[in-house]
């Protein structure tokens, strides 16, 4: 299946001069999930739970024990069972935690869950 030279196609690619500077790529649209006021609102949560256990363990970082509080997990269960879930993760904590669980459920009211769909 050899063919002519001269009936063959060919690209040729025309190269810039380098004296071009190269055409500004148009930016494309970035597709945010999730409100900035929420994420902040999440953060600042997770903040003020850090800073209650340390409160509640009187003691550095390191020092707290394994203890992961997960609010998607909380935001899933009904009001009841959030409070009760908690004090189950605090059971080996020596200090009342009453206060530490209303303040982190007043807290999480109105949030929404972040690793599900966003809801319009």
């Amino acid at each position: 299946m050899a063919s002519e030279p001269s009936t063959q196609s060919r690209v040729v690619f025309q190269t810039p001069d380098k004296d071009e500077e190269p055409p500004h790529r148009k930016l494309g649209k970035l597709t945010v999930k999730y409100n900035r006021k929420d994420l902040q609102r999440r953060l600042d949560i997770e903040e003020w739970i850090d800073g209650q256990l340390h409160l509640l363990y009187d003691c550095e970082e390191e020092e707290i024990p394994e203890l992961e509080i997960d609010i998607d997990e909380l935001l899933e269960l009904p009001d009841t069972e959030q409070r009760s879930k908690l004090q189950e993760l605090l059971q080996e904590c020596g200090k009342p935690k009453e206060e530490f669980i209303n303040g982190l459920l007043y807290r999480m009211k109105g949030l929404r869950k972040m690793s599900g769909p966003l809801k319009k």
